[in-house]
């Protein structure tokens, strides 16, 4: 089917009232009506800093909702995906207690009950059944709060958005909770080609069954909304029939799929009212406002979200997503529409929409600005505004003007992005910020500037970046300068050394002039390409271990080499990004006592990988990992525990190359569904292994 005109700007509509709708209700998570109204009065705009909390948080409902997604991607865009490759997708991206989900135990938390249920080898959709967990565990809110990526992704396809919606849902829940989700996603295809509210909750009713309480409860609220203008009274008949008190558990599916619909009623389609309406009734605010968020981006497109406060001002696109796959960890509500729109776009026979030839931030859809921010610092507060603008771009629609005023020697603007673990949330509580760094050594920045002609002067111009030191402080460094006359366009280009295994937190624009001026420059895009050349072991401070993704029971620093130990089954530190595809990677290890230890290249989660592994039973072999074993090659070994070894993979194509201790073990070629991409990790079965150096660069 053709897609709409304006698909890409409404999926990008729908991602960003997503994370605006968690981030406005995430501060009172679970207070009751009676509490915010007391408390906070009417929710009308962003809360966090009166009660001291910050605004860009990890947060289960966006993490779930573009985690479990990437099932499509991971599966070739199958229309006929199933609910147990969906649950092979929660396997290989969570790290159990740490990552994505509300970790509260064996039948009070649907989704670690499920995951446990998938871990033992129940398979989707009997690890999520009311069969295998009950009704009350089955029936809680966690379907509709992840599901809002799969409504995306069938615009005008109602039909199939709730089909999508029930294998997904079907991984961790049943019941109501399943037919509360098939509600929200058939809303949200329907809503990119109609935008009538009681024509899109009859177009999702079409899905579910007549006699189900989703049903009733639907029926229900329109029949009060007709007959009464206030919600607030409303709400009180909500809270009187479909009340927690109702239900059991902790946070069913029933009540909040009653203040969504609610909301959309009495909010009369308007993106800021509706919020306000559904944050100000309480309950699981961030859930229900990122699900109501989702489907008035979507209806309403960016004009909407506008219309009203600066709702994107302070987000600044900004997102987090923490799994086993640590290079995805930072993102921005741009980069995570794209990999939807292409979803949509393979499903529908299309080619890959990919703006300014891929350049990772190109500032190509309207008001986006990727996360780039003024520097805020005391030297540099307030001399640099950023805003996103038509034209000024060589090779798409749009850039980021970065207007200064009166920038000088003394006194530079800087705009920068974040690239690893923003200093602010290092150790932050909540849902910890599992992540690698975007950007490393060896690779080589890009990016194209021009002035303003009007500009008042000649300004310098260059690149930096921000690297956590010893201390655990950012130190800033700089590429090449460029003078930058009134009219000039420059692409500026820096290739990054070796820095001693610091990660790098930051990458931006730095403008300053010998006399204050003021003017304009426009960032076309920036990107960095190329394989890294660095060493990811152990270096001063205590951020370095942070940039591995920790999948394993222990890993102590507290001596150097640093120690990785399993207790049961096979743990894994990751490291690296999807954008890396040819490289060698080199690892010393020590086995003290292991079943099996090894290196993996093209690391892609937890379950999607090649691996070179020694085992107890004197043998080595050469695997690759996609969800199951496939042996590539195997010999004997002649290793011993406590003797440190060298281990090398090289990847080329579809080609991988083993050695160790500098003698080539493997040559082989991988011709059947290779990956292709991915980060490197090293792996310990059942003991403790010891991890020296560790070295990745481009192949030999």
């Amino acid at each position: 089917m053709a897609l709409p005109t304006d698909y890409t700007e409404r999926v990008y509509a729908g991602v960003l009232g997503k994370i605006i709708g968690v981030y406005l209700g995430r501060p009172f998570e679970g207070w009751s009506y009676d509490k915010i109204m007391a408390e906070l009065g009417e929710i009308t705009y962003y809360v966090h800093e009166r009660l001291g909390a910050p605004l860009i948080v990890t947060d289960d409902d966006i993490s779930g909702t573009f985690t479990f997604f990437r099932a499509l991607t991971d599966n070739a865009y199958d229309r006929n995906l199933t609910p147990a490759q969906i649950g092979q997708t929660w396997l290989n991206y969570l790290i159990e207690k740490r990552t994505v989900l509300w970790w509260g135990g064996m039948g009070t938390s649907t989704e670690h009950t499920a995951y446990l249920r998938l871990k033992h080898g129940i398979t989707a959709p009997f690890s999520g059944s009311i069969v295998t967990n009950g009704k009350v565990v089955a029936e809680q809110i966690g379907a509709q709060i992840f599901i809002d990526a799969w409504g995306m992704v069938a615009p005008g396809d109602p039909a199939l958005a709730a089909d999508l919606a029930r294998r997904a849902a079907s991984v961790s829940h049943d019941g109501e909770a399943i037919y509360g989700a098939q509600v929200v996603a058939a809303i949200e295809a329907a809503a990119f080609v109609e935008r009538d509210i009681q024509k899109l909750i009859d177009t999702a009713l079409e899905y579910i069954p007549n006699d189900s309480i989703i049903a009733q409860v639907i029926a229900d609220i329109r029949e009060w909304h007709a007959a009464e203008s206030d919600w607030h009274q409303t709400r009180t008949k909500i809270a009187h029939k479909y009340g927690y008190n109702k239900y059991g558990g902790g946070c069913h599916m029933v009540p909040n799929h009653a203040l969504i619909i609610h909301a959309l009623l009495h909010g009369d389609g308007d993106f800021s009212k509706s919020l306000s309406i559904v944050n100000t009734c309480g309950w699981d605010t961030d859930c229900n406002s990122g699900n109501v968020g989702c489907i008035l981006g979507i209806r309403n497109g960016l004009s909407g979200i506008e219309n009203g406060p600066d709702w994107r001002g302070p987000v600044a696109d900004r997102m987090y997503l923490p799994t086993a796959e640590g290079g995805r960890g930072i993102t921005d509500a741009v980069a995570e529409s794209y990999h939807i729109v292409n979803a949509a776009r393979a499903l529908n026979g299309q080619e890959q929409e990919i703006p300014k030839g891929g350049a990772r931030f190109h500032f190509d859809l309207p008001g986006s600005t990727q996360g780039f921010v003024a520097d805020d610092s005391p030297q540099t507060r307030g001399v640099v505004q950023v805003e996103n603008v038509p034209e000024h771009s060589r090779r798409g629609e749009r850039s980021l003007a970065l207007r200064y005023r009166q920038v000088a020697a003394g006194r530079p603007g800087r705009v920068g992005t974040p690239t690893f673990l923003p200093i602010n949330d290092a150790n932050r509580g909540g849902y910890a910020l599992v992540c690698s760094p975007t950007l490393y050594p060896g690779q080589t920045i890009r990016t194209g500037i021009a002035a303003d002609a009007s500009n008042s002067q000649t300004v310098e111009c260059r690149l930096y970046i921000k690297t956590y030191d010893e201390h655990d402080k950012l130190t800033i460094s700089y590429g090449p300068e460029r003078q930058m006359e009134p009219g000039d366009a420059h692409e500026f280009r820096w290739h990054l050394p070796e820095n001693g295994g610091f990660p790098i937190a930051e990458v931006g624009v730095e403008i300053r002039s010998e006399a204050r001026a003021d003017g304009a420059l426009y960032l076309d895009f920036l990107t960095w390409d190329g394989p890294p050349d660095a060493i990811l072991g152990r270096t001063k401070g205590t951020l370095w271990k942070r940039a591995w993704v920790d999948a394993m029971d222990h890993f102590e620093t507290g001596g150097d080499p640093f120690r990785l130990i399993q207790d049961e089954g096979t743990g894994m530190v990751i490291q690296g990004t999807q954008e890396w595809t040819d490289y060698r990677v080199t690892a010393s290890l020590r086995p003290h006592m292991a079943a099996s230890f090894g290196l993996a290249a093209r690391v892609q989660g937890l379950r999607r990988y090649y691996a070179l592994t020694l085992s107890d039973e004197n043998r080595i072999t050469l695997s690759k990992m996609r969800n199951t074993e496939t042996v590539l090659a195997r010999s004997p070994a002649g290793w011993n525990q406590g003797k440190e070894v060298e281990l090398c993979l090289q990847v080329e194509g579809n080609r991988i190359r083993a050695e160790i201790d500098g003698q080539m073990l493997f040559d082989e070629e991988d011709t059947e569904d290779p990956l292709t991409t991915g980060g490197i990790g090293i792996l310990c079965k059942e003991g403790r292994i010891s991890v020296a150096a560790v070295h990745v660069g481009p192949v030999a």
